[in-house]
């Protein structure tokens, strides 16, 4: 139930528009952020883009970050090596989640 309650956080569902009220960062900033491949928006059929909380919260951490003087390329590489580190969190809960359902399923046949 706990994904459930954080799904809304990655539904792609605001403008631009909004997301520059949220943020205080104007379109050609965002847009530089996609450009820089730092954040990647959902484009709708009339290629509209579309954000999340999580975006808003990844951009503001990225405007911080750029305020500080850290360079694109290296906040990309964070981003990439927190990136990996959750899939590997991910893939490990998968395989614990596995082995107890195994285990479970084994003591019960008993």
């Amino acid at each position: 139930m706990a994904s459930q309650d954080h799904s809304y956080l990655h539904k792609k569902v605001m403008p631009i528009g909004t997301v520059c009220e949220l943020t205080g960062l104007s379109e050609r900033q965002i847009r530089y952020y996609e450009e820089r491949k730092l954040i990647f928006p959902q484009r709708t059929d009339k290629g509209n883009r579309k954000y999340s909380f999580s975006d808003v919260e990844s951009l503001m951490e990225i405007a911080n970050k750029m305020e500080d003087g850290i360079q694109t390329a290296e906040i990309r590489k964070e981003l990439l090596k927190r990136k990996e580190k959750n899939s590997e969190e991910s893939l490990r809960n998968t395989m614990i989640k596995g082995q107890l359902n195994a285990q479970f399923h084994k003591g019960s046949i008993r």
